[in-house]
């Protein structure tokens, strides 16, 4: 995946990089830090990062020789927007069932 083609999907299709996630999520995190938690090289894991700093989902804050991964929350907007248009689908199609039930199942006499 080239910068210009960063797709949320593709980044987050990767299980290291939703772990990447996940710890930056807790708390900001020089890429160095990161990299202790994965059994490849530090230039894998940079690349890792780099693929989810362009899908939007990390920023890079530099502070003296060491560069920091922080949460971008504004990137999952494409993710929560193609979530929001199932949920709408569904609530729908729940709401079309209850109303054709009330109109067509006849209710138990008590």
């Amino acid at each position: 995946m080239s910068p210009e083609t960063a797709d949320a999907f593709q980044a987050l299709a990767d299980r290291g990089r939703r772990e990447i996630l996940m710890m930056v999520a807790k708390e900001k995190r020089s890429i160095n830090a990161i990299a202790e938690n994965f059994d490849i090289s530090r230039p894998a894991v940079s690349k890792h990062i780099k693929i989810l700093q362009n899908a939007g989902f990390i920023n890079i804050e530099e502070k003296g020789r060491e560069r920091y991964c922080v949460l971008n929350q504004n990137g999952f907007s494409e993710v929560q927007q193609w979530i929001n248009m199932f949920e709408e689908y569904w609530t729908t199609q729940f709401k079309s069932l209850e109303n054709y039930l009330a109109a067509n199942v006849p209710t138990p006499k008590k």
